[in-house]
């Protein structure tokens, strides 16, 4: 069995050849697989029911190792990413689900019910759900306690070294690097296996992780009816991916891409990338900006940014919000609809997004608040993993989110692929989704899913070979 090996530099190589057509391939498939993680069927080897449960282990010297598996059915992997965050030392692994009643809970859900709930869009959107009540905005008492914790709640006792461990593992769970280090990018490797458990593809996970995450990021935004503004927070190589495949996707129709980061430093080294020779292709004439904290008037500069972006992508690890929520919940931030797509906070206690923006979203309003040219509220927040979502978002913990509140992403593309089988039933509930995605507020969280390094990464792997890419070690 051969085995095909991709360094850093030649995953990279191979990502930056990639043309349009392939991406959107690249896309879809990654959509399919998240739809089948929804779809809680355990006839489809993507359902979430067939996905293992993470471990995490931290060493004596602070250094903290995720393990994620995963699977589709028919390949397996296993990814493996380290950190020195200075976690104590001992290992957990997750519990098997969250404490939510047993119809919340996402492997259990049917594809009907989902289609249901998600379907209420057509006739209010300001009442979508996904449960069968609209409760009080306060979560789950359980779930509130366990989240707002330094995260070892969620976590099964184990040991290491022979040493029993019932608390301070790692809160991390390894997903990133703290706030302020260079990248937020994770180091390690993805491990991919065929039908027959032999291994067929190592992959160096750092370029692998922020590719995946922009795919799934765009996918809503290729939805949009309006994306002449993007603003983007980061300067990593997250916000690269998300810059890069937007412009990719929908260049001819981009402006304007506002950058705001941090350190201007490392603002302008991403800006120095992306105005290399070889990327004049997929930049066109778009015109960037850059801007950072240490700007005098960088209050004002950053509300005019914010009201004027269609798409807002938070690609940083930050422990407070980016902006004031009342740039986005006020008359006048409310007067067109926006995408916020928010992947870089990963604790309970981190938050892009403020938390006020979130309940905002999802709290139901009275007809007679309207205003002219008032966005309505689609009363749910989009996730890649509700699961996952509730345990370490911090702006889902923080805004006291219920599960009923929350809708996956692979679910609305369930509702769309339901539309499709039967036209004639769903014709008005397909309108009234469309409509919200193309043109309403949707605000989408990811916290990652190993799933989508085993998919990607396999598909990546088939490119390489076509391409005599990589290392090959023919007898593996």
């Amino acid at each position: 069995m051969p085995l095909t090996i991709l360094s850093g530099s030649q995953l990279r190589t191979l990502l930056d050849s990639l043309n349009r057509d392939e991406i959107v391939a690249l896309q879809q498939n990654l959509a399919e697989a998240l739809r089948e993680y929804s779809t809680g069927s355990q006839e489809k080897g993507c359902s979430a029911t067939y996905q293992p449960q993470r471990t995490a282990i931290t060493r004596q010297n602070g250094c903290t190792t995720l393990f994620m598996p995963a699977s589709t059915g028919q390949t397996l992997g296993i990814k493996m990413i380290s950190l020195q965050d200075g976690g104590a030392a001992g290992c957990a692994v997750e519990r098997p689900g969250i404490d939510l009643p047993e119809t919340e809970s996402t492997s259990k859900r049917s594809r009907g019910s989902v289609r249901n709930s998600v379907a209420s869009l057509a006739s209010d959107v300001s009442d979508l759900s996904v449960g069968s009540s609209q409760e009080d905005n306060s979560i789950n008492p359980t779930v509130s306690a366990s989240s707002e914790s330094t995260g070892s709640s969620t976590l099964l006792s184990g040991c290491v070294n022979q040493q029993n461990v019932t608390s301070n593992i790692s809160a991390t769970m390894g997903a990133w690097p703290g706030a302020g280090t260079r990248d937020t990018s994770p180091r390690g490797s993805v491990t991919l296996l065929d039908g027959e458990s032999l291994p067929f593809a190592l992959i160096n996970a750092h370029e692998l992780t922020a590719f995946r995450t922009a795919l799934a990021s765009l996918m809503i935004f290729n939805k949009r009816k309006k994306v002449r503004t993007l603003l983007v927070f980061g300067a990593g190589t997250q916000a690269y991916w998300h810059i890069r495949l937007a412009l990719i996707l929908r260049g001819e129709e981009i402006h304007r891409v506002y950058i705001v980061n941090r350190s201007f430093d490392r603002a302008a080294r991403l800006l120095r990338d992306i105005y290399m020779p070889e990327n004049a292709e997929w930049r066109r004439d778009v015109k960037f900006s850059a801007v950072s904290s240490d700007f005098g008037d960088y209050e004002r500069i950053l509300k005019e940014h914010v009201l004027k972006a269609d798409a807002i992508f938070c690609c940083t690890p930050s422990l407070t919000p980016l902006f004031p929520a009342d740039f986005l919940t006020s008359r006048e931030g409310r007067q067109k609809g926006r995408l916020v797509s928010a992947v870089g906070s990963y604790k309970a206690h981190m938050a892009e997004i403020h938390p006020d923006i979130l309940r905002d979203e999802v709290a139901p309003h009275s007809n007679h608040r309207h205003f002219h040219k008032h966005t309505k509220r689609s009363g749910v927040v989009v996730v890649d993993s509700l699961d996952a979502a509730i345990k370490e978002a911090g702006e889902i913990v923080q805004a006291g989110i219920k599960p009923n509140q929350v809708v996956e992403l692979g679910e609305l593309l369930m509702v769309r692929h339901a539309a499709q089988q039967s036209a004639e039933d769903t014709a008005d509930e397909e309108k009234s989704l469309r409509e919200w995605v193309e043109r309403g507020n949707v605000i989408y969280k990811s916290v990652g899913l190993g799933l989508m390094d085993l998919v990607t990464g396999g598909d990546l792997v088939r490119l390489a070979r076509d391409r005599n890419l990589g290392t090959t070690v023919e007898d593996f």
